[in-house]
């Protein structure tokens, strides 16, 4: 069991995909038919052992601490610990934080309440299925500073992510945030998870506030690179960075191959809220190929390498290909779908013909009727 707390932050990076972060913070993204993303940062660390998960979030929180609720699903329903909701802004002024410094600084109270070694800091821009326990024995073993974790991958072109080089060791020799390069090269790109010993990420918050600092990347890692034990843990799995919406439609139609499926969902359990809805059921014209069908659906029409929410209804003669139906949607009868995503509780009337490309996505906000 690791002795560490997690922090999450869940509205970092909402910037990359402001269409599906409109009512909701990145970490409440729906993903891959009955998830959420927070699902998965969850899961990777009570898997690991962690019962104690600081949660930072500064607004359209309300549906993610619907989907949390008191944390009984992920067994984090606890006297002590569990799922600890901190505050947008200081102990010490109101401003809200906008950088994750500021963040940090804003929730030192609670890292000093605690008795934890560790704490494992972890944005919410990205679905993986980590090894919690085993990044923190490999920063213990290197004797570390700061580990970060990284993939190997190509770079999406984006303004804030951060290529990291080492030396045979893993110890980090160089930290770039957000080079020039050229398209399709493969790079060690920082996935925003690191573990850092508790008191010492105490002391750098402090030691940086007095400076006046504001970066957490740029004026402590970066800046202080020949100073600090900075440690690569390079994880090897698969990692889906959700960095556009066209990286989001990829990720989640990436699920409808059954090796990445194992891959995600194999060995450790990935848990979420459980709603109790009754089977899906499929009429006599229903035809469902390649696809994720959730709970509570009701099918009559073609189901096509497409995943679906749950509670979705889909009319007699619909054809949905190569789509995403979140939760709650009604399809109508001789509607057609390609290459769309339709966010939650959209309808849809009779005989539309709606589609895009897989590089361009038709978009369909929430709560929408057409």
């Amino acid at each position: 069991m690791a002795s560490a707390i997690g922090v999450i932050f869940a509205n970092l990076h909402e910037e990359h995909v402001p269409e599906l972060v409109r009512r909701r913070t990145m970490a409440s993204i729906p993903f891959g038919g009955r998830y959420r993303v927070i699902d998965f940062i969850l899961s990777n660390m009570v898997n690991s052992g962690i019962t104690t998960v600081g949660l930072m979030t500064s607004n359209n929180y309300r549906s993610l601490i619907d989907h949390l609720g008191s944390g009984k699903d992920w067994d984090l329903a606890r006297k002590d610990g569990g799922i600890i909701l901190l505050p947008p802004f200081s102990e010490k002024h109101d401003k809200m934080y906008t950088t994750r410094l500021e963040a940090l600084s804003s929730i030192t109270g609670f890292l000093n309440r605690r008795k934890e070694k560790y704490v494992v800091l972890t944005d919410s821009d990205g679905v993986a299925k980590l090894d919690i326990f085993d990044i923190i024995s490999y920063h213990e073993k290197k004797n570390a500073d700061v580990t970060m974790v990284t993939h190997y991958g190509e770079v999406e072109k984006r303004s804030d992510f951060m290529l990291v080089n080492a030396d045979e060791n893993g110890r980090v020799t160089e930290m770039k945030l957000a080079p020039h390069v050229k398209p399709g090269t493969k790079e060690h790109v920082s996935i925003n998870v690191m573990v850092i010993n508790r008191q010492f990420l105490l002391n750098l918050v402090e030691d940086s506030v007095t400076h006046g600092f504001t970066s957490f990347e740029s004026d402590i890692l970066i800046k202080q690179l020949d100073s600090l034990k900075i440690y690569r843990y390079d994880f090897k799995g698969y990692y889906a960075g959700i960095d556009s919406l066209k990286a989001y439609y990829k990720h989640n139609m990436e699920l409808l191959e059954k090796n990445i499926r194992d891959e995600l969902f194999g060995d450790r359990d990935i848990y979420t809220k459980v709603r109790d809805s009754a089977p899906s059921k499929y009429g006599e014209t229903a035809m469902v190929v390649n696809s994720l069908i959730s709970d509570g659906c009701v099918i009559e029409g073609v189901v096509e390498n497409s995943i679906l929410f749950r509670g979705v209804k889909v009319g007699k003669g619909a054809i949905v290909k190569n789509s995403i139906v979140m939760q709650d949607n009604i399809i109508g009868a001789n509607t057609s779908l390609d290459c769309v995503i339709t966010d939650k509780n959209v309808v849809i009337s009779d005989k539309k013909t709606l589609g895009g490309c897989s590089m361009l996505p038709y978009y369909i906000p929430k709560g929408t009727r057409l």
